[in-house]
């Protein structure tokens, strides 16, 4: 294997499947990727003045950067023993992480993230990449 994409939300299920996609990335010896997804509230971005839209898109990318900085750092740690990469894109979760799966060798994504319906046993994104990975795809529960 050359590249593990891992999904990061910054959800237990997330950071449980980066410790999962971490450990995999050891046994094969492969470059983990970890990719975090973020997108500006549509409502809000929509009634906001043209002037803070961009101020809005920063603050917000900023943040997923943040959230991918922490879940890695307390997951993996200062030796990882891996190559890692962190990617933080602007879209739809499922979009994001089927593109970075295109050239993958395995996909891994938590079985829930931060949406609203907390009794399903799988989450809108975990579904849509599990359907439509070009790639294998592993689902972690916390």
């Amino acid at each position: 294997m050359s590249e593990i994409v891992v999904g990061v939300d910054g959800s237990p299920a997330s950071r449980a499947a980066l410790s999962w996609a971490l450990g995999e990335a050891r046994l094969r010896g492969a470059t983990l990727r970890a990719v975090h997804a973020w997108t500006v509230a549509t409502p809000f971005a929509l009634d906001a003045p043209p002037v803070l839209l961009p101020s809005l898109m920063e603050a917000a990318e900023q943040e997923a950067e943040q959230v991918l900085a922490e879940a890695v750092a307390e997951v993996v740690g200062e030796n990882p023993g891996v190559p890692i990469e962190r990617s933080v894109v602007e879209g739809p979760a499922a979009e994001r992480l089927l593109e970075a799966a295109a050239g993958a060798d395995l996909l891994v994504v938590g079985s829930r993230g931060h949406g609203g319906f907390h009794g399903l046993l799988l989450g809108s994104v975990s579904q849509q990449c599990a359907h439509h990975a070009p790639c294998p795809v592993v689902i972690v529960r916390p």
